[in-house]
């Protein structure tokens, strides 16, 4: 009997737990899975729905009682380099881009687990193991690149210095797991990796630089409000950050489950379970 996963997409709830953001505060997370068979509609789908991906999940906050988790994208036309964004494509003119296919390698676990332990050391990964971190990598049924930073003026060797685990999709590219050597903390690697990305996304023709989520009053967040061209995601639609940010204590809460899931736009010819 041959057996095959159900084309319509099925959406579940987590259950609470404590928030990596915001002391004091519970996170849930509506999420559905991906396969071969849906796997790049529906990332492209619900991506531009506040969305994102981890392995073959595809997740969005729905927190009770809470709605400070706001999914970010640049739009790419409304960019424009601050001086201190020039300075830091500058101080990284010897940091070049290599696009890999979705594969892990013992450097970039090295690298990966060096910003873990420097950066977020009270964090969920870092425990994590070698083999865990190859599942994170290639683990995708979406189209998927592994894009590396490597230092070429290093005793004339290349030194791996940034990595970004990057979904193309049909508007844009998303950045969906980024690691940097944090002692090299002078060059603002972090934020060339998104710069790099935005030159990227023109080069590909794409409108998009999907962030992740931007949660006021995190200051683990703070960085991405520093991009012009920002857009956050707020009821069922894009708006321009500094709108959003003006206005948040007067933003409603979240809108029930099964709201929110009546109210997805899913792929031509699939339905929500």
């Amino acid at each position: 009997m041959k057996h095959t996963l159900p084309k319509n997409p099925q959406f579940y709830v987590t259950h609470p737990q404590p928030c990596a953001y915001l002391p004091d505060r519970f996170e849930r997370k509506i999420f559905t899975k991906l396969s071969i068979n849906n796997g790049d509609k529906l990332n492209n789908t619900l991506s531009k729905q506040g969305f994102r991906r981890s392995q073959n999940i595809l997740y969005r906050p729905a927190c009770e009682g809470c709605n400070s988790c706001f999914s970010a994208r640049i739009k790419i036309s409304d960019f424009h380099y601050s001086k201190s964004q020039k300075r830091v494509r500058n101080k990284n003119k010897n940091i070049h881009r290599k696009i890999n296919d979705a594969w892990a390698t013992e450097d970039q676990f090295n690298l990966f687990k060096k910003y873990l332990n420097q950066r977020h050391t009270n964090g969920g990964m870092t425990e994590m193991q070698v083999f865990e971190f190859a599942a994170m990598i290639e683990e995708t049924s979406v189209f998927s690149k592994v894009i590396e930073y490597v230092d070429n003026n290093y005793n004339d060797q290349q030194i791996l210095r940034c990595a970004s685990l990057t979904d193309i999709l049909d508007d844009g590219i998303s950045m969906v797991y980024s690691f940097f050597d944090p002692g090299h903390n002078q060059q603002s690697l972090g934020t060339n990796i998104i710069l790099d990305h935005i030159e990227y996304a023109k080069e590909l023709n794409l409108l998009y630089v999907y962030l992740g989520y931007w949660v006021p009053g995190s200051k683990k967040m703070e960085y991405k409000s520093k991009f012009s061209g920002l857009e956050v995601y707020y009821d069922n639609r894009w708006l321009p950050f500094n709108l959003v940010n003006q206005q948040i204590s007067k933003l409603s809460k979240h809108e029930p489950i099964t709201n929110q899931v009546a109210n997805l736009q899913l792929p031509e010819g699939f339905s929500s379970i």
